[in-house]
């Protein structure tokens, strides 16, 4: 399983940033990356610049958005919807972006449950549980 460090992520949003910026060859996961970069422009200022995205700091007294985790959120979701997994993400998404009547707007419901799901997982030590992260998003599609 491959676990990219902090820098990693922050590097890889920036990559993506300037390569768009220059209309560079994109792959197929950095092309995703791109179409969520486009939807987020108030981050733009913080993907210019490599060097001080990899010094900034967004801990939660901050008081800022972290870009780099909210994009990492974006693509984790897009993967999950593509490949239903865990099983009904899919379903969600689509009952979510009908009732929001945005694309966009479902990801962030969906966003809202994955950080649950994660922030529960390690505070109580065990496994992220599907399960309730799927029942969450049902009971956000009434």
């Amino acid at each position: 399983m491959f676990t990219p460090s902090q820098h990693d992520v922050r590097r890889f949003f920036c990559e993506i940033y300037q390569k768009t910026q220059k209309h560079g060859i994109l792959t197929p996961l950095e092309t995703i990356a791109s179409g969520w970069i486009v939807q987020h422009p108030e981050y733009h200022d913080a993907l210019a610049d490599t060097e001080a995205a990899l010094q900034a700091d967004y801990s939660v007294d901050q008081g800022k958005t972290n870009p780099f985790l909210h994009l990492s959120m974006h693509l984790t979701i897009a993967e999950q919807i593509s490949v239903d997994q865990p099983k009904g993400v899919r379903a969600a998404f689509q009952q979510l972006a009908h009732q929001f009547n945005s694309e966009h707007e479902a990801h962030h419901q969906i966003m809202e449950a994955l950080g649950e799901m994660i922030w529960t997982s390690q505070r109580t030590g065990h496994p992220p549980d599907g399960q309730s992260y799927i029942e969450a998003l049902q009971m956000r599609c009434r």
